[in-house]
């Protein structure tokens, strides 16, 4: 596969390399571990092969032999030498062709999957690229020929209907130091409307509204943090770890979201508001 455009940003993502923290290194993997495991399925990978995640579309590839793609994450639309084929299911793409991602109208990230994966070389037993830590393969570049692996024997299978995509409230579990803040915090971290900042990228999102103040003045020691821990820092506006997120943090963690909170999070823009409510326990 030989990339042509990359548009604002493209990496090459898998599952992630957890069992590295005690060497300052995150799983980091695929921002949307929703969309990212749907899209392998869709091309008949197995769990865990590595595609394209794609944010604001724009990116072009070209294929020297034929092959079977699968796009999913936004609602861009996947082109074959200029002709929609659809998202969302595996698309067969002839050898010399070009396919595209076109700028999705709602979400961010994309995921374009090739049947046998991109086998570029692991590091750390990861494909994944780590904004963060600088870990694992390059940003693809125009003229980069990234190599596709073997395809696998079984053939290629719907996984079934796509999920609905959620709306409403994103689901967290308080803690672990929720007790740093005061209960008037608690409450407008649950009721408050946030809206995402531009200075948001795979570590983070950072988020303006209203600031939670704490009910505790001491320092915290760093301590481990994970994909969709919410951290506050000291000005009380909350952060939002995503998938590239440092191995630990100084700040205290009031909440965690869970794992499909925190894919719907991988898809928010700059701008898009939103609110937290605790999951059903």
């Amino acid at each position: 596969m030989t990339v042509l455009r990359t548009g604002p940003m493209t990496v090459i993502k898998d599952a992630g390399r957890p069992g590295h923290a005690y060497q300052g290194v995150a799983p980091s993997g695929a921002v949307d571990r929703g969309a990212y495991a749907r899209a392998n399925a869709l091309a008949g990978n197995p769990p865990g092969a590595a595609v394209l995640e794609c944010t604001l579309g724009g990116l072009r590839v070209s294929f020297d032999e034929p092959a079977v793609v699968a796009l999913t994450g936004t609602d861009a639309v996947l082109t074959v030498d200029g002709t929609a084929a659809g998202d969302d299911r595996p698309v067969p793409v002839p050898a010399g062709a070009v396919v595209a991602v076109t700028v999705p109208r709602r979400g961010l990230r994309s995921y374009l999957a090739v049947r046998g994966g991109i086998d570029v070389a692991p590091v750390l037993g990861s494909r994944s690229t780590d904004q963060l830590a600088g870990v694992g393969p390059e940003r693809p570049a125009p003229g980069d020929v990234l190599p596709i692996g073997a395809p696998p024997a079984d053939p290629v299978s719907s996984p079934g209907a796509p999920p609905p995509t959620a709306e409403g409230p994103l689901e967290v579990d308080l803690g672990p130091r929720d007790d740093w803040f005061t209960t008037e915090a608690i409450a407008t971290f649950l009721g408050a409307e946030y809206t995402v900042s531009p200075a948001g990228n795979a570590i983070g999102l950072r988020l303006d509204g209203p600031a939670l103040i704490r009910s505790r003045t001491a320092e915290l020691p760093s301590e481990g943090v994970v994909r969709g821990a919410v951290q506050v820092p000291p000005d009380g506006r909350p952060i939002i770890f995503q998938a590239d997120h440092p191995v630990t943090g100084g700040y205290p963690v009031i909440a965690v979201l869970t794992p499909e909170a925190a894919d719907r999070a991988a898809q928010l823009r700059p701008g898009a508001t939103i609110r937290f409510t605790r999951a059903p326990q």
